[in-house]
This record gives C-alpha cells, sequence and structure tokens, in this order.
C-alpha cells in the first residue's frame, strides 16, 4: 500500500505553499499529493509560481499527484448560468491536470440547498450532471471521485447515497472517495460498504476523530485527528479489513485531518508527522 498526502492536513501553516508541499512530501517519503484547489488557487493568485513550473516539477520527480481536490459545489444547481459555471470550471480544471499529469478530479457534492429536494431528486440531479461530466473527461482519461460529506446541510452525505449515484453513472471514470471521518459522522452503514464493490472506491481518506454524535452541528472537520491519537474512536482495522474484502484496488492510503491545532505546526513539520502516521497505519493494517 503506497501513502498519499492531502493538503487538508496543512493547508493553514505559516507561509503555506504547494511548491513547498511537493519538496517536503518527496522528502519524507510519500508516493503521491491530493493537490487542495483552494491552496493551488491562492499560489496562482499571488504569482508565487505558474501552473506550468508545477508541471515541470513532477516531471523530474517520483512523487505523483493522485488527485486533484476539488471541484466543490458540482450538483443541484437551480439556474443555466450556475450549470454553466460548473463545466467551466470542469474545463480548467482539466487543462490543470493535463499539464500536472493528474488523473483523478474530486467533485465535492453541494451544501446548503435552496430546495427541499428529497433523496431521489438529489440522486438523478447528480446522476445527469455526472454524466455530461464524463463526456468532457474520458477523452482526457481522466477519473471523477464523488466524495460524500459527513454533514447534516450537504446534499450527498452518507455512503449509501454516493454510492447509489455511482452505480446509476454506471462509468468507469466515475467512482467515489471514501474518507473515514464523513463515514462516521453521518453514520453511514457499515453493511452497505461490506457489500460494495471496491472497484467503485478511487481514493481512500485516512484520519481518525473525537467521538462525537453523529449528525451533530459542531461535529465538524476540526474534530480530525491523527489516527491513532489519544481520544480517536474510529474503527481503523474494520475499515482496512473491508477494503481489502470488498477488493478496493486503488492501492494507495491518504492522510486527510483539517485539525487547527496541527496548523501551528511548521509546514515541515506537518507533512513530517503526516508521513510517520500513514506509514505506521499501513504498516499495522494494511
Amino acid at each position: 500500500m503506497k501513502i498519499g498526502f492531502n493538503e487538508g492536513c496543512n493547508r493553514f501553516c505559516k507561509d503555506h505553499s504547494v511548491l513547498k508541499d511537493l519538496d517536503l512530501c518527496e522528502k519524507y517519503g510519500f508516493d503521491y499529493i491530493d493537490v487542495q484547489s483552494e491552496c493551488l488557487n491562492r499560489d496562482l493568485e499571488a504569482g508565487k509560481y505558474t501552473i506550468e513550473e508545477l508541471g515541470e516539477w513532477f516531471k523530474t520527480h517520483k512523487l505523483k499527484m493522485l488527485s486533484y481536490n476539488a471541484l466543490i459545489f458540482f450538483n443541484m444547481k437551480q439556474t443555466q448560468a450556475e450549470k454553466d459555471a460548473v463545466m467551466a470550471e470542469l474545463d480548467e480544471i482539466i487543462r490543470r491536470c493535463n499539464i500536472l499529469g493528474c488523473k483523478m478530479i474530486v467533485v465535492v457534492p453541494s451544501m446548503d440547498l435552496p430546495v427541499h429536494a428529497t433523496v431521489g431528486e438529489i440522486k438523478d440531479d447528480a446522476v445527469a450532471v455526472l454524466k455530461e461530466m464524463v463526456k468532457k473527461v474520458e477523452p482526457h482519461g481522466i477519473r471523477l471521485s464523488l466524495e460524500f460529506c459527513g454533514a447534516p446541510t450537504m446534499s450527498i452525505n452518507r455512503f449509501e447515497y454516493a454510492y447509489d449515484i455511482v452505480k446509476a453513472v454506471d462509468s468507469p471514470f466515475v467512482g467515489i472517495t471514501l474518507d473515514q471521518y464523513h463515514f462516521h459522522a453521518m453514520a453511514s452503514q457499515w453493511e452497505s460498504l461490506e457489500q460494495a464493490d471496491g472497484k467503485y472506491i478511487f481514493v481512500w481518506h485516512l484520519n481518525g476523530m473525537e467521538d462525537m454524535p453523529c449528525g451533530a452541528a459542531y461535529n465538524n472537520d476540526e474534530k480530525r485527528l491523527w489516527p491513532g491519537e489519544p481520544g480517536d474512536c474510529l474503527d481503523h482495522k474494520r475499515y482496512a479489513d473491508t477494503l481489502k474484502k470488498i477488493g478496493f484496488t486503488g492501492d494507495v492510503c491518504t492522510m486527510e485531518v483539517f485539525r487547527p491545532a496541527y496548523y501551528e505546526l511548521s509546514q515541515e513539520e506537518n507533512v513530517k508527522k503526516a508521513a510517520e502516521v500513514t506509514r505506521a497505519h499501513v504498516a499495522k493494517y494494511c
């Protein structure tokens, strides 16, 4: 099992930059990185480097980009202008991915919907949008990974909802990002994951979390922990064993935490710690 780093871990560390993350991830032995769109956009707008310069970096180093994380709030748009904006953003992300050598785009569902949509209506909309997206990414060999988000206000917030959507799209270019925190935070069903086909899971996000009530408003991303830290309530062996059993073929375990205390570390200390924890987790469970 290879190890990956998601920039959610250190995006707010002092003087953060994506280019520095690339160097640090290579230094501490990560195989892959998930580049966070907000970090990339921030650096590009500040003129720290160009997307082409990042592309050249990847050509001369071992570290690879696992995913562009993410195109956010892709579904349930209410006007044609909103829908067109999503597809225009996808076009720009595809352009960047081709430069960076990236073959995966994580897509995140919309939140705080202005309409009281049912699960079925949300599914139908997401399936239609993802099918249109496939027409754009397939010629480039880029896959889409739908990340359900375990919060009450998210339109797709449980594994079983995401799995139904991906099954309905029925394309080898569309799968699921399984984030352990999100799975637990809205009480996704273990039975659904255990009966799933592992080929539909493209990305595995590793993290721990404090033992908060599922669905509580204060149970947010800030409650994530390095896996195995004191207070971590997640059953890591069950996640690993289940993914093995159902045939997960992604072969990468990517650390993603968003804990304010971890942002107090230097960018290098953060990456070093993430590498140590991820490597120890893989050795123990994978």
